[in-house]
């Protein structure tokens, strides 16, 4: 697989297409003109519409990489399908916020805390459910680069309960193997934070990761590289080069998982 300019466009614009299609049709997705443009119209709609917005707001208190994608993938598996529906609407848009989830329990609900309290998860919900949660805290800077890491494997957990629905899907499948590849060159850590968020939420609803999946997690300067199949892909815009995509992670393609390891 070559992650050619045109392969990054096809995929976010197939993401686009396959989250919104009630308004990609009379977009221009050809481009990468026409894909900016497309989402400064998105943008504009939902402003318009601010009562429609769908939000996760995740608290952070301590970042570790693969404490987080294990946590990431819990809670993304035990958002219930009906809620699941409004926040993959919203392109599942998540807001990271630096504080200390221990310390603000008895203030706020949250609907997932990390076993360890570094990270807490609250929504999908609408905005307004969050804004004294919002008003309160600062967004999390994050803002050192992401570094390198030695290959590190970690065990997609099963959704744990939560109130507001059933979990959108269950373990149905047998466990498999995948490698997830991260991009660090000229990536922060709040970067990776938004960027590997949501190849995993959306991966999750989709099936690509499920409960007892076991993901290596690998760090590349860029993925462009890549020779491997890929069965997901996140890619936005480069920060760094105007005009142009980046490819920020990917997961590979499944491998039957015959470690033994418990799911």
């Amino acid at each position: 697989m070559t992650l050619s300019p045109t392969f990054l466009l096809s995929v976010a614009a197939g993401r686009l297409r396959t989250t919104r299609p009630d308004l990609a049709a009379d977009l221009d997705l050809t481009s990468f003109e026409g894909l900016r443009g497309a989402q400064a119209v998105l943008a504009d709609r939902e402003a318009a519409e601010p009562g429609d917005r769908t939000v996760v707001v995740a608290v952070v208190g301590d970042f570790d990489l693969p404490r987080w994608v294990v946590d990431t993938c819990r809670f993304a598996l035990a958002v219930p399908a009906e809620r699941a529906g409004a926040w993959r609407r919203a392109f599942t848009r998540t807001v990271y916020l630096a504080g200390r989830p221990d310390s603000l329990r008895k203030r706020f609900t949250f609907d997932h805390v990390a076993e360890d309290g570094s990270i807490a998860w609250s929504g999908p919900a609408p905005e307004a459910d969050t804004e004294s949660l919002r008003r309160l805290l600062k967004t999390f800077s994050g803002g050192r680069e992401l570094a390198a890491w030695a290959p590190v494997t970690v065990i997609v957990p099963g959704a744990t309960g939560r109130t507001g629905g059933e979990p959108q899907r269950a373990g149905t499948r047998r466990p498999v193997a995948r490698d997830l590849y991260i991009a660090t060159a000229r990536v922060t850590v709040a970067d990776a934070l938004v960027q590997v968020n949501h190849l995993l939420v959306e991966s999750a609803m989709d099936g690509t990761v499920g409960p007892g999946d076991r993901l290596t997690l690998r760090s590349v300067p860029r993925l462009t590289g890549l020779s491997v199949p890929l069965a997901a892909l996140r890619v936005d815009t480069d920060p760094h080069r105007p005009g142009e995509l980046r490819a920020y992670a990917g997961l590979t393609e499944a491998t039957e998982d015959s470690s033994g390891l418990p799911g």
